[in-house]
């Protein structure tokens, strides 16, 4: 059975928990709710205005064309040599986890990026992650010395973090098949800092990249030609009444986007190295 790192322990009287139920718990105060839309694109001004009143811009943002402040997303999405995650994203598996190296911007020879695990246990999603440099990556994977940039006792938990990420990568024989990159505007929530409303735009794809291709974008294809996707992510167990308002408004529909899964489909068509075999 695979590592779930949401299972919840049902049995309360026990009074030991194996090192592995304890990093169950731990992430467990990660996870939230994650709502996806696809909107056409003349939505987009219309719906920045809506949403201002109730968010701040997000710190990281980069001012650009006419004041709207975004920043790039630039994602390597990992994947079995069967294609696990893409046929359990497919077959809409409650449960399920995702490895991608993700970077931001453009390269710079200082730049560090997150070796992360996109955790999905049900309706609700949660991150592990840690930071290294970014022309580490080959190393790490090779030889596994975490150590040389998160000390096991790292507050921050980068140490279990990036130790669960090596245990997924070699124990399921991962390897890179797309990149992913988009703009994104994000935002947090006035009243509750938990909210975050992210607008991510032109987002396009290639496949089967190599690691120190992440600042690489030839070949691209768009996933939604004419779109972008709205999500809206938040802690608690309703959506906040003036999110939830908004996407009335607009007749938004909830649906199961994957940037992953699109980034493949786009792409695989006639293509020889698209072996489902």
């Amino acid at each position: 059975m695979a590592f779930s790192p949401f299972k919840i322990i049902s049995n309360r009287r026990l009074e030991k928990k194996t090192k592995v139920q304890r990093e169950k718990d731990a992430s467990i105060k990660k996870i939230r709710y994650e709502r996806k839309y696809l909107v056409p694109i003349r939505h987009l001004t219309d719906l920045r205005k809506r949403f201002a009143p109730f968010v701040e811009n997000d710190k990281y943002g980069i001012p650009r064309k006419e004041g709207v402040r975004e920043y790039t997303v630039r994602s390597i999405y990992l994947d079995s040599l069967d294609w696990n995650a893409y046929d359990e994203k497919i077959e809409g598996l409650r449960d399920r986890n995702k490895l991608r190296i993700r970077g931001y911007n453009e390269y710079h020879p200082d730049n560090s990026v997150f070796f992360e695990i996109k955790h999905k246990y049900e309706n609700r999603i949660g991150k592990s992650r840690g930071l290294i440099p970014f022309n580490e990556i080959n190393n790490l994977l090779e030889n596994g010395a975490i150590e040389r940039f998160h000390p096991p006792n790292d507050p921050k938990g980068m140490h279990n973090d990036l130790r669960r990420f090596l245990y997924y990568y070699h124990r399921f024989h991962q390897r890179p098949v797309t990149t992913i990159v988009y703009e994104r505007e994000a935002f947090f929530g006035k009243i509750d800092p938990g909210v975050r409303i992210t607008f991510d735009k032109n987002i396009r794809s290639n496949i089967f990249p190599n690691f120190e291709e992440l600042y690489y974008e030839g070949n691209c294809k768009l996933c939604w030609p004419g779109f972008f996707i709205l999500e809206i992510k938040y802690f608690t167990d309703q959506m906040p009444r003036w999110a939830r308002s908004i996407v009335q408004e607009f007749s938004l529909q909830h649906e199961a986007l994957s940037k992953y899964a699109q980034g493949i489909d786009v792409n695989y068509t006639n293509n020889p190295m698209f072996n489902r075999a």
